[in-house]
């Protein structure tokens, strides 16, 4: 076994705390909900980027490059001061979302080059300027800019030119759970000798000060005795115990308190005490006497001081164990735990483990460029865990908002009073989605599970359990508003995970598959419930993640009165019983009494194919047009379709399910329930894909789906038209038919138009941060690909259609599948010239041989020519590149065809 797969192994089965340490670390703190202490509402003003560095924060931390614990009581992080600065580079900058001209965004450049799964391995790069950092311009230059011009970003201001910067590589390898040896190597790119002041940092978390309602006992940081070439600090802590850094080398070191500077923000108030959070910020950049002489505190760093000459390169060696230098050595003393041969052995070892771990991962087949964008994007999945900390009831006491105790304010996520969230969690993007999002969520478990599948369940787990869900069975959001509606995807995420446990040749889980039935039962009822709201079976459900795709914002009541019977929203649930009659049928191996649910969300799914494809001018489904839309009710009960072609009308393609032969004879009273009920109500069957007896496909394979051979043809003839929604990097989110032919609605004298946008938003709808109307968005091409993939399972070579449309270039649904695979792919890759579609025209990223085999995994990407917008470190979502590399380079279509979804294609591909 791996020795990585054994470190995995013996985490979860012997829980040694292999991922105890990980870069669990925010990358911004600042500007959040949970540190919103306003009257207002208004977290990104209420504390912002330049407050950081003085004001202690409440329910987090941030820094560069850094890790901590896995409940984040002990940090460590980088900081680094060029001798220009104003400030230390504490913490990445970004413009907050009235700032930018296309909301919120980080101006830094960073990038997750590696992480094994449990962190033994671990590099990352940042990259500093030598001259100083352009703070003021970045915020004017955009503060001028509209919502049709591009954003002003880091390298536009020139602060790169003559490659007058540093890359700094920080790189951590585990000795053991609890020792972590720091190795940052600090090269000077620029054509002359440069300073540079390094920083290591190590602090606690503030839970100690009087402003917090239940404070807690006051930990401390103190300069001890070390080996002869060394330095120490000593970290003790109530709950955390003992631990020391180490640096190599008779460093300076310098100790401040993790308190905040009442003085410089809020003068009407008396620091806490003499020495404050920006203590050392204060000291290094202005020579202040404001760290402790007593070499004791909250908060401490070492100080380096370097003049690197260009080319070369300086490196710093620390490491931070839970024991004292010598301790772990049972014979050799102190000399094993230097920073000479030992040390570089250790990292030497893991870098080969990484390796030997990756190799197992990345398909043979894959090109060394493809193997490169997946480890980098499997990387940033692993980089981006932050522990994410809200005790609900601790905050709205702390805001006069508890509704258990009289509160007398009205605050947002007041109904979550329930809420603890005291977990590591897998972020969307820890700077500019600092916090978790639930469906991003579940499309992140799909990635995670190619080198972490028991992480990828916990993460399954968060989501339903009772400290999360609400008890009325809503799944929370996200922390700006918890109550909002997320597309229902945890069943389909679920089901994956099992589907990946049966490949690795694991015993199913059955107690993971029972649990989550149960809660996702509890959420199907809330959706039952609270999105039909007529008992129609067609449903709202607000924005659904997909922020402006609507003509108007569908989470706002409309300007029209009525309601919105929304097509994405309706093709979710179909989907989502679907997937839950597929998990009913899998529980029937262990539990008999689940048959009676396999019939439950079979008929739901009937019920919604029927309300969903009534004809006439009644239901969501436009025969002219060949394509599904939103369907406005008017307060009158009259309707009109909203005919946006959008990926609101593909999702309904998507709710499409094979049902292998073993499923039906694994329930033959289920079966013998359905043809009743098809004998007593025929007119259900009238409305979805044929399935009864002589349409069960090679392999006999039967497939529910809303959508029949007639409709899925005419469907994708859109979806696989280039003029339409298939662009050279994915399938748009919106059909490029709209660039010349915008849908505009007339209501009393307002005018509201959807148009065509390849790129970033020109409307302020939900912050104007993500643009839904014509880039490409990896989660739903996901979905579409999965749908494609059991239609060929249904049909094999049987249906085939052109693609592109009217290239006369028939392709079966596999090779459909494929190609749009490969053209998300090819976002990222080199084409023929060498250039990644990625990096659009930067020529620093195309052609600079130390930018362009870093790879950014963007939120979303351009319509047309496959650039990268919205947050640039979303490997959240953007990941599953890494899932389609693995899948379309391991196996062809006979293959799939042939066993499909059976045990041994798993374990076959497993051996693959």
């Amino acid at each position: 076994m791996p020795a990585e797969r054994e470190r995995l192994y013996q985490e979860r089965i012997h829980q040694t705390p292999w991922k105890r340490w990980g870069p669990y670390l925010s990358e911004r703190q600042w500007g959040t909900v949970r540190e919103d202490y306003s009257d207002t509402g208004d977290a990104w003003n209420y504390f912002s980027h330049d407050q950081a560095r003085s004001r202690a924060y409440r329910w987090g931390e941030d820094g560069l490059a850094g890790l901590s614990d896995d409940k984040q009581v002990l940090c460590f992080a980088l900081a680094l001061w060029n001798g220009k600065d104003p400030i230390l580079k504490e913490r990445l900058f970004g413009l907050t979302n009235s700032e930018g001209n296309h909301g919120e965004d980080v101006k830094e450049y960073y990038f997750y080059l590696d992480s094994t799964p449990t962190h033994s391995y671990m590099k990352y790069l940042y990259k500093y300027p030598q001259a100083a950092y352009p703070y003021g311009d970045l915020i004017k230059v955009n503060a001028r800019r509209t919502r049709n011009d591009p954003e002003y970003e880091l390298l536009d201001t020139g602060i790169f030119d003559g490659d007058r910067y540093f890359d700094i590589f920080v790189e951590y390898a585990k000795a053991a759970p609890d020792d972590i040896l720091i190795r940052i190597t600090v090269w000077n790119r620029g054509p002359e000798p440069a300073p540079l002041y390094l920083l290591p940092t190590l602090w606690f978390r503030n839970d100690w000060s009087s402003w917090i309602s239940r404070p807690a006992e006051r930990p401390t940081l103190k300069w001890i005795e070390a080996p002869s070439g060394s330095t120490a600090i000593a970290a003790e802590h109530r709950e955390l115990g003992k631990y020391h850094l180490y640096c190599e080398g008779e460093v300076p070191l310098l100790f401040t308190e993790n308190e905040t500077n009442n003085q410089r923000l809020f003068p009407e108030y008396p620091n806490a005490c003499p020495y404050v959070k920006d203590g050392i910020n204060d000291f290094v950049t202005n020579g202040k006497p404001t760290v402790n002489p007593d070499l004791r505190g909250t908060k401490a760093a070492a100080r380096y001081r370097f003049t690197i000459n260009s080319g070369q390169s300086a490196t710093a060696r620390l490491r931070l164990t839970g024991q004292a230098l010598g301790e772990q050595s049972k014979g050799g003393g102190k000399d094993a735990f230097s920073f000479g041969k030992n040390f570089d052995e250790i990292f030497a070892a893991r870098l080969d483990e990484a390796d030997e771990f990756y190799r197992s991962v990345i398909p043979a087949a894959a090109s060394p460029d493809a193997a490169n964008v997946m480890r980098q994007a499997l990387a940033g999945m692993l980089w981006t865990k932050q522990f994410y900390y809200l005790d609900a009831d601790k905050w709205l006491d702390e805001h006069r908002a508890n509704p258990l105790k009289h509160g007398i304010r009205h605050s947002r996520n007041q109904e979550w009073y329930h809420m603890l969230n005291d977990d590591v969690i897998s972020m969307p993007d820890k700077w500019e989605y600092p916090w978790y999002a639930a469906w991003d969520l579940a499309f992140h478990t799909v990635a995670l599970s190619t080198v972490d599948p028991e992480f990828a369940r916990q993460q399954i787990r968060l989501m339903l359990k009772g400290l999360y869900m609400h008890p009325n069975g809503q799944i929370p959001a996200y922390e700006w508003n918890f109550s909002d509606v997320n597309p229902p995807v945890h069943a389909w995420a679920t089901l994956f995970l099992h589907r990946t446990e049966q490949a690795l040749g694991a015993e199913t889980d059955i107690d993971f598959l029972k649990w989550c039935f149960e809660k996702l039962l509890l959420n199907f009822t809330w959706w039952i419930n609270r999105k039909d709201r007529f008992g129609k079976n067609v449903f709202e459900g607000g924005f659904l993640g997909l922020d402006n795709i609507g003509i108007f914002d569908r989470s706002a009541p409309l300007p029209t009165g009525g309601t919105l019977e929304q097509a994405d929203g309706t093709a979710w649930m179909a989907l989502y019983s679907q997937n839950m009659a597929e998990l009913a049928i899998e529980l029937l191996a262990y539990d008999h009494t689940s048959e009676d649910m396999v019939v439950k969300f079979l008929e739901h799914f009937l019920y919604i194919a029927t309300a969903m494809n009534r004809p006439g001018d009644d239901g969501m489904w436009d025969e002219e047009d060949g394509f599904y839309y939103d369907l406005l009710r008017l307060p009158d009960g009259s309707a009109k379709r909203l005919k946006v072609r959008s990926m609101v009308g593909l999702l309904p393609l998507c709710a499409t399910t094979v049902v292998e032969r073993w499923q039906r004879e694994r329930m033959p009273s289920a079966m013998t329930l359905l043809d009743r009920r098809r004998q007593r109500m025929p007119e259900l069957w009238n409305y979805i894909h044929p399935t009864g007896p002589g349409h069960f496909g090679i392999y006999e394979r039967g497939v529910i789906a809303l959508v029949g051979p007639e409709r899925l043809r005419r469907i994708l003839s859109r979806v696989l038209d280039e003029n339409e929604f298939l662009g050279p990097t994915g399938i748009r989110s919106l059909s490029k038919f709209h660039e010349h032919h915008p849908y505009i609605l007339n209501v009393g004298d307002r005018e509201y138009r959807v148009d065509y946008l390849p790129a970033e938003s020109n409307t302020g709808m939900f912050g104007g941060n993500s643009n839904w109307r014509g880039p490409v968005w990896f989660p739903v091409n996901i979905i579409v690909i999965r749908a494609l993939l059991q239609f060929y399972l249904y049909y094999g070579d049987n249906f085939k259609i052109e693609c592109p449309t009217g290239s006369g270039n028939l392709m079966n649904l596999f090779q459909v599948s494929h190609e749009i695979t490969r053209r998300l792919g090819a976002t990222f890759l080199r084409d023929k010239g060498g250039r990644r579609p990625v990096y659009g025209g930067s020529e620093k990223f195309q052609s600079d041989p130390h930018w362009r085999d870093y790879i950014l995994f963007y939120e979303y990407f351009h319509g047309d020519n496959g650039a990268g917008l919205g947050a640039s470190h979303q490997t959240g979502w953007t990941g599953l590149v890494a899932k389609t590399i693995q899948l379309f380079d391991t196996l062809d279509a006979k293959e799939f065809l042939e066993v499909g979804r059976s045990a041994v294609f798993l374990a076959e591909l497993k051996e693959r």
